[in-house]
């Protein structure tokens, strides 16, 4: 079980969430742009500025490697192994 983050985002780190989360979502082929996916990825963005990153670029890069723990495939990596 994870711990709650308790965490309060600036107007401005609002607005460059949104827009990572945007940026990664047209990174996607269309037909994995759902709404699940974007939640995935919202969860890892928040997740990760809650821990104080504020790098697009980073932020973006832990979203769309979010996406890769919940692949087809990811259940044959051990977790020891998994990076984002």
């Amino acid at each position: 079980m994870n711990p709650t983050i308790e965490a309060v985002f600036s107007p401005d780190l609002i607005e460059r969430m949104k827009a990572v989360l945007d940026d990664a979502t047209a990174a996607l082929p269309e037909a994995k742009r759902t709404s699940a996916i974007k939640a995935e990825m919202a969860c890892s963005i928040l997740t990760a500025a809650a821990k104080g990153e504020g790098n697009p670029d980073v932020l973006r890069t832990l979203a769309l490697g979010s996406l890769v723990d919940r692949s087809h495939y990811s259940h044959d990596i051990s977790p020891e192994r998994w990076v984002i």
